[in-house]
């Protein structure tokens, strides 16, 4: 089925990109792009769009007189937020969560402590808006609606950091914390304790605390690694 609003070559994607990251084809395996445009029933322009987009993923690069290549996992650009769904798909979700969630506990403590010393009252005010909304949505079994609230609270601590370098990942903290809700590595409801750290963190920011801010956010994502040690170990 296409992906609305993708079109044809987003229907390609979606089947070629899991199966790339899957490691359906191993690298070095050769891609005909005739074949593939046969075998997806679309046309070459289309077939051609879809590598592309796979070859700015450098997931593949395109030789001529040979085809299109499956690079190596090393080469990836593991930062892409396709990419990281993709592998959120696949058999490599454990690793691949291990690995962002890991990521998160070096990066978000030091955002939050530069955020508790530059934070806006714009986002101080945010910051505390998503936190509430978290804790609206931590009972009922209602994890997409608190999804949407925790991803903004951590878009806001990256951004408010004021270091441009952090800010640009959130997309992919958006979608390891996506990634637990959507392939069921959460609990039925959030830990009140880890709801209560946000509430924490937000009052940290709010009051230029950054020793605490920091603090905080550790124990946030030493608290996200625990739960993947229960959930997908």
């Amino acid at each position: 089925m296409t992906t609305p609003g993708r079109g044809l070559h987003g229907h390609v994607l979606d089947c070629l990109g899991p199966a790339i990251t899957a490691g359906e084809y191993p690298p070095g395996s050769v891609l005909r792009t005739d074949e593939l445009a046969q075998r997806f029933d679309v046309s070459r322009s289309v077939m051609r769009e879809a590598v592309r987009v796979l070859e700015s993923m450098h997931l593949v690069e395109s030789r001529r007189r040979v085809g299109v290549t499956v690079r190596p996992k090393a080469e990836w650009n593991v930062y892409d937020p396709q990419v990281i769904r993709w592998r959120l798909a696949g058999a490599d979700r454990p690793h691949q969560l291990r690995s962002l969630t890991v990521l998160r506990s070096a990066i978000e403590p030091a955002a939050a402590a530069l955020a508790a010393r530059h934070a806006s009252a714009e986002q101080c005010a945010e910051l505390t808006e998503c936190a509430l909304g978290m804790v609206a949505n931590s009972r009922g079994h209602k994890l997409e609606e608190y999804l949407v609230h925790d991803v903004a609270f951590h878009r806001v601590i990256l951004t408010a950091s004021g270091n441009e370098m952090f800010a640009r990942l959130g997309d992919v903290v958006a979608e390891v914390l996506a990634g637990r809700t959507h392939h069921e590595v959460m609990f039925d409801d959030p830990d009140p304790a880890a709801v209560t750290l946000h509430v924490q963190l937000a009052e940290a920011v709010r009051a230029g605390d950054t020793a605490r801010a920091e603090q905080l956010t550790r124990e946030i994502t030493v608290g996200a690694l625990q739960e993947l040690d229960i959930l997908a170990p």
